[in-house]
């Protein structure tokens, strides 16, 4: 197994955990086909698990709805057949709704749901996954959502809060509550979207944990040259595609590739505590601890912020 590059383990912001700089997302593990337009068999699932477990990477990032919860049955089945969690590893998940529920009873019952797939008895980090599709003041009402997530901490069912979402001004609605701790955006701090670079400087003067998910873009950063012409699972503006291609032809001018770069982008930057990227092929865990080990040179990334689509090209809001 390659081994990890420097500051690779970090504080999670206060929370008093620990991450690494690259944490491997669950989303594909629990066989997603009609997002990522493959299958993933239980036994292929168990086995990468298992080596991520015993891999240099010591995170791992989940949730109760991946899947209708087969992500987190299969990641539990590998830590039982592993004999239990290793006691560096951490392991996260988030709450999410019943179809319209997503009730303060509803959050109780995700969150025991979660800890029986997974087979351990605390979860040390829950984050309130994709709020923006309920009605905020339902969600934050006395014995709602967020109440309920407030409850558990206080009851020791749960570590620590987070907040895990997409659209940015929701995301500062409920940040103003005070009770999140860490802090996980997708999609919108990207080498072509710079939307979050706000709500990243928010988090960090109030002590919250960073976390960084979809750097790919939903997979078009990953493969820029697959013909596929959509960036965070929407159809990208001409200009996006401009720049991505744009940006593959100075990768490839430096010797590496856009892929690596995506990653690298995430890394590089203080404020984001783990970048997290989701793998479901065992043959790709190598690579990744590697692309995270590239060192670009600062020639290279301020051409390529040369290339950056503008403000009104990002998703932000949406």
């Amino acid at each position: 197994m390659t081994h990890a590059p420097q500051d690779w383990l970090r504080p999670l912001g206060e929370t008093g955990l620990q991450i690494t700089a690259v944490t491997v997302g669950g989303s594909p593990l629990g066989s997603m086909p009609a997002a990522f337009g493959y299958e993933v068999a239980a036994e292929d699932a168990i086995e990468l698990v298992s080596a991520v477990l015993e891999s240099p990477i010591r995170s791992l990032d989940t949730s109760n709805g991946y899947s209708d919860g087969e992500s987190e049955r299969r990641i539990g089945a590998a830590i039982a057949q592993r004999g239990g969690l290793p006691a560096d590893f951490l392991l996260t998940t988030k709450v999410d709704p019943s179809g319209r529920d997503y009730s303060g009873d509803r959050v109780r019952a995700s969150v025991r749901e979660s800890r029986e797939r997974l087979g351990v008895d605390t979860l040390p980090l829950v984050h309130l996954h994709d709020p923006e599709g309920f009605p905020f003041d339902v969600m934050t009402a006395p014995g709602g959502a967020v109440d309920t997530l407030v409850r558990l901490k206080e009851e020791g069912e749960i570590g620590h809060i987070g907040l895990a979402g997409g659209p940015l001004g929701v995301m500062e609605r409920y940040l103003d509550l005070g009770v999140f701790e860490v802090l996980l955006v997708h999609n919108r701090w990207t080498l072509v979207d710079r939307s979050a670079d706000g709500i990243l400087n928010r988090a960090i003067e109030n002590g919250m944990g960073v976390v960084n998910a979809a750097v790919y873009g939903g997979g078009i950063l990953a493969a820029p040259r697959s013909g596929n012409t959509k960036y965070a699972y929407r159809e990208a503006a001409p200009e996006t595609l401009h720049a991505i291609e744009a940006m593959t032809v100075l990768c490839e001018d430096f010797g590496t590739d856009l892929p690596t770069a995506a990653l690298q982008f995430s890394l590089r930057d203080q404020r984001v505590h783990s970048t997290i990227v989701g793998i479901s092929k065992l043959s790709r865990l190598d690579g990744l601890v590697r692309a995270a080990q590239t060192e670009l040179p600062e020639d290279f990334w301020s051409r390529l912020e040369e290339l950056t689509p503008s403000g009104e090209f990002w998703i932000g809001q949406s």
